[in-house]
C-alpha cells in the first residue's frame, strides 16, 4: 500500500460512523451517500445494519484488513462509503484510511462513540474518564490505569472480555471495584449491568461491550505510581536492576519526548524500559539483553506493569544491535564496557539523540571518562546512602557509587 496519496480531486472517500440503531441513527446527508455509492466497504455487522439502503456493491472487511485498504484505494476517484463504528477516529478504520488518503480526499460523518455513549448513560463527565481500547490489544494495558477513585470505560473485544478484566483486578487486589457491562448500546438489545469485579457471574454477556470500571483497591493492591522511580519489590529481578533512585535520576537524564523509542542495552530486569514506556503512551522501547532467563523475565515484567509491546531483544551486543529500528535515546547499562559497543551505539543514535549510560564497576567507569574526554556531555556522580540498623542502632549505609555520563549526538 501507499503512503498518504496527493491530491487528486473531489472528495470519493466517505466514512460514516453507524450505530446499533442503524439507518435510524443517520441524517440524510449520510442516507443518501451510501444509498447511491457504487462501492460499500464494512464490518458484516456494519453492512447488516444498513443493507436496506446498500444498492452498490458491498464488501466486507477481509482478514488481513490491509487487503480490504488496497481494494478501498484501487477506486480511488469514484465515491465510496466505508462503514464504521461510531467515530471512525477514534480507535476506528478512519486512523487507518487517513495514512493512506489524504484528508481533501475524504470527508467523515461520524456517530458518538461507545465511550460517548456509555458516559451519557452512566453520567460521567467524560474528560474525567480513562478511556482504553482493549479490543484485540493485551488486557494487561490497564494495569497502569488502576488507581483507587479512578473511572475507566475500557471497550473488550467480544463476551469473554468483561470477565477477563473482572478476573485480573481480582487478581492484582481490586477486586473491590465496581465493573458495569455496558451492552449493544445505543440499539434495541441495549443493556446494563453492574457487580463486584471479585463477585463477577455475569452470563450471557453480548460480545458488543463496554465495560466502566469504579477502581477501589484492597489491600495489597498493585498501585503503580505516576512518578518515575517505581519500588523494587514490584519488579521481578534477580539483583542485576537499576536501583529505584539511581533510576529515578536515569530516567530524568533520559528525558522522553513524545513518540520516541529507546534502546535499553544489557536491560536486566527492564526497569529502564518499563518507566521509559510508562511516562507516555506514544514512548517505545527496545530491551536488549544477552541472558534467556533475564530475557522473559523483561518479557513478564512488561506485562505486569501494563506495557506489554516492550520489545525484548535476546542477543549480544554490539552484533544484535544491527536492523533494529532506529533509536532517539539509547540507556547504557549493563555491558557497556565490552569492546564496540559504546561505539556501535553512538553509531546508529539519530542526530540529536541522546546517549546516558551509568558506571557502577571500574572497567565502564574507565570507559565513560575517556569517552567524556573525547567526546564532551556531563559527568554525574550519584552516591546513595540507606539507613540500616547496626547492632540495637541505626546508621548509613553508602550503595555503591554511580557514575553517569549524559551525551547528545551532534
Amino acid at each position: 500500500m501507499s503512503d498518504v496519496s496527493p491530491r487528486c480531486g473531489p472528495r470519493w472517500l466517505t466514512i460514516i460512523g453507524i450505530g446499533e440503531d442503524g439507518l435510524a441513527g443517520l441524517g440524510e446527508e449520510a442516507r443518501s451517500l451510501i444509498a447511491t455509492a457504487p462501492a460499500v466497504f464494512g464490518g458484516a455487522r456494519h453492512l447488516a445494519l444498513a443493507a436496506s439502503l446498500i444498492s452498490g456493491e458491498k464488501f466486507s472487511w477481509q482478514s488481513p484488513v490491509e487487503r480490504s485498504i488496497d481494494a478501498v484505494l484501487q477506486r480511488r476517484g469514484t465515491p465510496v462509503v466505508v462503514l464504521a463504528s461510531g467515530d471512525p477516529f477514534l480507535y476506528g478504520v478512519g486512523a487507518t484510511l487517513s495514512r493512506h488518503v489524504a484528508t481533501e480526499e475524504m470527508r467523515t460523518i461520524p456517530a458518538p462513540s461507545a465511550f460517548s455513549l456509555a458516559a451519557s448513560r452512566l453520567g460521567w463527565p467524560l474528560q474525567d474518564v480513562v478511556t482504553i481500547s482493549l479490543h484485540g490489544r493485551p488486557i494487561d494495558l490497564i494495569r497502569s490505569h488502576l488507581h483507587p477513585g479512578r473511572r475507566i470505560i475500557a471497550l473488550t473485544s467480544d463476551e469473554d472480555g468483561p470477565g477477563d478484566l473482572a478476573a485480573l483486578l481480582a487478581a492484582v487486589g481490586f477486586g473491590q471495584s465496581q465493573l458495569t457491562v455496558l451492552e449493544a448500546l445505543g440499539g434495541d438489545r441495549e443493556r446494563q449491568r453492574s457487580t463486584m469485579a471479585a463477585d463477577f457471574d455475569l452470563t450471557d454477556v453480548d460480545p458488543l461491550n463496554v465495560c466502566a470500571l469504579e477502581i477501589a483497591a484492597g489491600e495489597g493492591a498493585r498501585i503503580l505510581p505516576c512518578a518515575a522511580g517505581i519500588e523494587d519489590a514490584l519488579f521481578e529481578h534477580d539483583g542485576q536492576i537499576t536501583k529505584r533512585e539511581i533510576r529515578a535520576v536515569t530516567l530524568s537524564a533520559l528525558a522522553p519526548r513524545h513518540g520516541e523509542l529507546l534502546w535499553d542495552i544489557g536491560a536486566g530486569s527492564g526497569s529502564i524500559g518499563i518507566e521509559w514506556m510508562l511516562a507516555d503512551p506514544s514512548l517505545k522501547a527496545i530491551a536488549i539483553e544477552q541472558s534467556p532467563e533475564r530475557a522473559a523475565r523483561i518479557a513478564r515484567n512488561a506485562s505486569t506493569f501494563g506495557v506489554p509491546h516492550l520489545a525484548v531483544v535476546e542477543g549480544t551486543a554490539p552484533d544484535v544491535l544491527t536492523g533494529l529500528p532506529e533509536p532517539d535515546v539509547i540507556f547504557l547499562g549493563g555491558g557497556g564496557s565490552e569492546p564496540g559497543v559504546v561505539d556501535a551505539a553512538i553509531a546508529v543514535l539519530k542526530p540529536g539523540g541522546r546517549l546516558v549510560a551509568n558506571a557502577v564497576t571500574l572497567e565502564m567507569e574507565a570507559v565513560l571518562l575517556t569517552e567524556y574526554a573525547n567526546r564532551g556531555g556531563s559527568l554525574t556522580r550519584i552516591e546513595i546512602s540507606r539507613a540500616e540498623a547496626i547492632g540495637s542502632m541505626s546508621g548509613w549505609r553508602p550503595a555503591m557509587p554511580v557514575t553517569q555520563w549524559r551525551w547528545t549526538k551532534g
